[in-house]
C-alpha cells in the first residue's frame, strides 16, 4: 500500500517531494501539474469520469446526495461542494432539494468553474448556486458556514490532504456532515486484476481517441493507485476531528464513500 502523502528529501535540491501519479515531484510543483491536467479535461470532465468508472460515477454521486439528504422544503440549508467545478454534484443536490437549499461550488481551476457556470445558466439554477475559485487547503469561507461538505473524485489531487480535511471540519457547522466520494482500493479478489487491466490499458487509450490526449488519463489512473486504502483514509478523517467516521464501498471497492460528522 502506498501513502498519499509520501514525501522524501530531495538530495539535490533539499526540497520535499510528493507523488504525482507514479512520479515523485517537488511538493511546490504538484498543484500546477494537477491544474494543467484539469485544464486539458475541463470541458470533458464527466466523460473522463465515465471512462474511469465505466459510467458508474453517476450512480455513486446519486448515493452521495442521498446521504447529504437536503431538505425538500424552504428550510435554509448550506451545502459546499469542493473540487466540483463543473457543477455535477451541485446540480444533483439542487434537483433533489427544496427552495431553501443553496450550494457553493469551490474549485481551484477557473476553467472548470467556467464550465459549471455555463451549465448552471443552461439548467436554470442561477440564484441557488454560486461558484468560487479557491483552494481546498485554504477555503475562503468563515468558520461554521455550511451544513454539508462534499468532495467527489477531488481529494486525491490535493497536495496536502490532511490540511484539506481540517479545512472541511473548520467550515462545517456543528452537526454538519462531511462526505467524500473517491476512487479507492478494490476489495474483491479477481476484480482488482480486471479493473487494473481496464484502467491502465483501456482508459488512457480511449481518452486519447476521444479527447486527443491520453496523458491526463494516465495520471488520473496512477493517482488512484497512490490514494490510501479505505481504513487509512478513514483514520485521516478521524484525525482531522470528525466523529462517527465510516465508509461504504461501491462496486467492490472501485470507489468508496466516506462519511464523518462535526459534532
Amino acid at each position: 500500500m502506498s501513502s498519499s502523502t509520501k514525501s522524501s528529501a530531495n538530495a539535490n535540491s533539499g526540497s520535499e517531494t510528493i507523488d504525482f501519479g507514479f512520479r515523485e515531484v517537488p511538493e511546490s510543483e504538484k498543484q500546477k501539474l494537477v491544474h494543467d491536467v484539469f485544464e486539458q479535461v475541463a470541458s470533458r470532465y464527466d466523460l473522463m469520469n465515465d471512462l474511469l468508472s465505466g459510467g458508474l460515477h453517476r450512480a455513486w454521486k446519486q448515493a452521495m446526495i442521498d446521504q447529504v439528504n437536503p431538505p425538500r422544503n424552504d428550510r435554509a440549508f448550506a451545502h459546499i461542494d469542493v473540487a466540483g467545478g463543473t457543477g455535477d454534484v451541485a446540480f444533483r443536490c439542487l434537483d433533489r432539494a427544496g427552495a431553501g437549499t443553496h450550494v457553493t461550488v469551490c474549485d481551484i481551476n477557473a476553467h472548470m468553474l467556467g464550465v459549471g457556470k455555463a451549465r448552471a445558466e443552461a439548467q436554470a439554477h442561477q440564484g441557488r448556486v454560486e461558484f468560487t475559485c479557491g483552494d481546498a487547503e485554504t477555503l475562503p469561507f468563515p468558520d461554521r458556514s455550511f451544513d454539508a461538505y462534499t468532495i467527489a473524485f477531488g481529494i486525491r489531487n490535493v497536495t496536502h490532504r490532511d490540511r484539506a480535511l481540517k479545512e472541511a471540519y473548520r467550515v462545517l457547522k456543528p452537526g454538519g456532515h462531511f462526505l467524500c466520494l473517491e476512487f479507492s482500493q478494490v476489495v474483491v479478489p479477481g476484480l482488482d486484476d480486471i479493473y487494473n487491466a481496464y484502467s491502465f490499458a483501456a482508459a488512457p487509450r480511449i481518452g486519447q481517441m476521444v479527447t486527443g490526449d491520453g496523458a491526463p488519463y494516465q495520471y488520473l489512473v496512477e493517482s488512484i493507485r497512490r490514494f490510501p486504502d479505505q481504513p487509512t483514509f478513514a483514520q485521516m478523517i478521524t484525525d482531522a476531528g470528525f466523529a462517527r467516521v465510516s465508509y461504504r464501498n461501491f462496486t467492490g471497492g472501485i470507489a468508496a464513500l466516506h462519511s464523518g460528522w462535526r459534532l
